[in-house]
This record gives structure tokens, C-alpha cells and sequence, in this order.
């Protein structure tokens, strides 16, 4: 298969053509809002962080940031930042150039003379960038240059027998073409933690597994509190699911048959054409969507049980429900229904079908999610602020 996409200068591919409108913090955030209003094309999102924060909290917000601006989806980046925050501009901006070497333009609030006279700038920086995008011409691409991420929320059983199931022959088909996609949400592989171990496909990347389940589980106990408390969620549990292991049972579905390549930390950068890994991220969807968009997904396939409109600023969510009665109450928010999976369908033919999607997606058809200009994003946290 293939899809029509953007080269980008560093060599990969985006399916999509868009130019960020960064804030550096929470207090850039408005400002980076008003400029992205203006300017058809441009993208941006409400950082509620990068200040006050201590360096391993501070390292999250960063890496979002740069894979942010370094996902091909992206063709440039205005970065927008207040002046005196713990995320200096030099700061961002070197941590950007370290992951790719597309356009970057910066405007420092303080600086400039306040919010009127940097969104006067921002604007302009945001056109230029914008007219330049408008040049480029798609074109086609094979399969292997997807990262695909895949995530699950507002889960109930039809998740783990249907939604997932589905989405793991797809990230199977994507690895067999020669491309990557990407397991997330490790509080929910607690209980299943030893089957993904089993398909490490080193000990390296098996003993991984284990630590960063172990890891998660002793951060959550340091300030007094357990997992299980918080985790089926009251939506989870109202659907049908009773424990946190039935949850990670049909969670790893998601990640099919394939070989676990890699273990990849929260928003680091994933190789592409690397076949399944796994990134480290919380099971909340806006912050574990993030992570993967940072580490390079142009494509976000997500499940629900419940239904949920949950979008992201940079990358199309195509959003899969194995609940066909969830289906008809939210058909707005949801692009797949795979109950017919439950009821007898074919998984090969409705795997042929979502893999299609997926082309048409990368090539441009919008998700719902971005029809609605559903953006929300967020940002996993390490402790509180100082």
C-alpha cells in the first residue's frame, strides 16, 4: 500500500502540511493562541507546563516540545516563549535543531515589547512559513514510512475482544510492510506485563518490559498511593471491566503478534521503519497521544468502549469503537465500528478495510476528530511544581 505525503529536509514523511505555533510555557500560551488564529495553516496547543518544575518534570515538557516540532507532520516552527521561563527559548530551540533541521523562528514576548507587538511578529513568521508549506507537492510514499501509534480509551470489554484485536492486526500488517508502530499506556500492561516480555525480541528489551512497569508502579507508591485505586476507571468499570489485569489483557492486544523491537522512553524520538515497540507512557490518552506524536506517529489509531472525542493538535486520530451500541450514540466522534468482529465478522476483511482507511487518512482524508477541530493534548508529569 501506499499514501501521498510531504518529504521533509530530514528525510522523513508527513500527512500533513501544517506550521506549529509553539509555546515555551504556559504564559507563551495564550499569546502562541491569538497568532494561530490568524494564520490558515497553523497549529498550536495550550502548554499548561515548562516553568517551575524540576529538571526530570522539565525533561518531559522539552521532548514533547521537539518532537512536537520535529514530527513530519510539521513543515516549520514559530516558537513563542514569555522570556524568564525554565524553558528558555535557546533551550528549546537546541533541543528542536537536535531532532531535525526543519524552519524554526522565535519571538520572545519580553523582548519584543508584550503580547500585541510578539503576535504582530508571530503572525508574520507564521505566513511566511505557511506560504512556503503551500509549495510543497505530495507525493506517493510506501506504507513503511508510517509510524503508526496506538492507544485505547474509555475502554469496556468490546475493547479487548474487538477494538484492540482489530488495531493489533493492523499494527501487524504495518510492521510486515516495513513500517512501526507503537504499544503505549504501561500502567495497562500491569497483570500482562510477562506475555509482552515473552516477545521481546532481545533481553534487553525483555527486561525493559519489566522495569518500566516496575518503575510506574514504585513512582505511584512513593507518595502513598496504588495503581488499582485509580485504574479501571469508573467508566471502565461501569462498562464492564472489573480488574486492572482483564484491562491489560485486552490493552496488549493492540500491539497484535509482532516481535517487541525496542522500548522507548516517554516522547523520545522512535526510529522509523523499526517494526512494534513499545513507548513508556501513563494511561491517561491526551498525555500517552502526546508522547507518541513526540516521538514521530503521523497517525494516531485509537479504540474506545465507551466512546471519546479525544483529538491532537499534530497528528489525525482515527478512532475505532467495538461497541456498536457506543457506535450509534457517538458516530460524530467515531471513524470505525468493529463490533461485526464480535458478531462473526472477518477480521481479515474489516483489517482490510481499516488499512485502507489508513492510507486515506495519510494521504489527507480528515478523522473525525479533526473535522470537529478536536486538539487536546497533555503532558505526563513527574511530581508537583517547586
Amino acid at each position: 500500500m501506499t499514501f501521498y505525503g510531504y518529504q521533509r529536509p530530514d528525510g522523513r514523511v508527513g500527512v500533513r502540511n501544517k506550521v506549529l505555533i509553539l509555546p515555551a510555557s504556559v504564559c507563551a500560551s495564550d499569546t502562541a493562541r491569538i497568532i494561530a488564529q490568524q494564520v490558515d495553516g497553523a497549529v498550536t496547543f495550550n502548554n499548561q507546563l515548562g516553568c517551575s518544575q524540576v529538571a526530570s518534570d522539565q525533561q518531559y515538557v522539552m521532548d514533547v516540545m521537539a518532537g512536537y516540532a520535529a514530527n513530519p507532520n510539521i513543515y516549520g516552527t514559530v516558537v513563542v516563549s514569555l522570556g524568564c521561563e525554565n524553558c528558555q527559548m535557546d533551550l528549546v530551540v537546541k533541543a528542536i535543531e537536535e531532532r531535525t533541521n526543519k524552519p524554526i523562528r522565535q519571538v520572545i514576548i519580553q523582548e519584543v515589547g508584550g503580547t500585541l507587538k510578539a503576535a504582530d511578529i508571530g503572525v508574520r513568521y507564521a505566513k511566511e512559513l505557511t506560504t512556503q508549506a503551500s509549495l510543497l507537492q505530495k507525493m506517493p510514499f510506501p506504507i513503511s514510512e508510517l509510524i503508526i501509534g496506538t492507544e485505547c480509551g474509555g475502554s469496556d470489554p468490546t475493547s479487548g475482544l474487538a477494538a484492540n484485536v482489530l488495531i493489533g492486526e493492523m499494527s501487524d500488517r504495518i510492521v510486515a510492510a516495513g513500517g512501526t508502530s507503537i504499544l503505549s499506556e504501561t500502567t495497562e500492561f500491569i497483570g500482562a506485563e510477562h506475555i509482552l516480555a515473552r516477545r521481546a525480541a532481545n533481553k534487553e528489551v525483555h527486561d525493559r518490559i519489566f522495569e518500566i512497569v516496575h518503575r510506574y508502579e514504585r513512582a505511584m507508591q512513593l507518595v502513598g498511593e496504588e495503581i488499582r485505586e485509580g485504574n479501571p476507571a469508573p467508566g471502565n468499570k461501569a462498562g464492564g471491566i472489573t480488574t486492572l489485569e482483564e484491562k491489560s489483557l485486552g490493552c496488549i492486544h493492540k500491539g497484535g503478534h509482532s516481535p517487541i523491537m525496542a522500548v522507548y522512553d516517554y516522547a523520545k524520538q522512535v526510529k522509523p521503519k523499526s517494526g512494534l515497540v513499545i513507548m513508556d507512557t501513563p494511561g491517561n490518552d491526551p498525555a500517552s497521544v502526546s508522547a507518541m506524536v513526540a516521538g514521530g506517529a503521523q497517525v494516531v489509531v485509537f479504540s474506545t468502549g465507551r466512546g471519546t472525542p479525544t483529538g491532537n493538535p499534530i497528528a489525525p486520530v482515527i478512532k475505532i469503537t467495538g461497541n456498536r451500541m457506543t457506535f450509534a450514540k457517538m458516530e460524530d466522534n467515531i471513524d470505525v465500528d468493529a463490533s461485526s468482529l464480535i458478531y462473526g465478522g472477518s477480521l481479515q476483511q474489516l483489517g482490510d478495510d481499516l488499512m485502507q482507511l489508513v492510507s486515506e487518512v495519510a494521504s489527507g482524508r480528515q478523522t473525525k476528530a479533526e473535522a470537529l477541530g478536536f486538539t487536546e493534548m497533555s503532558i505526563a508529569r513527574v511530581c508537583n511544581f517547586v
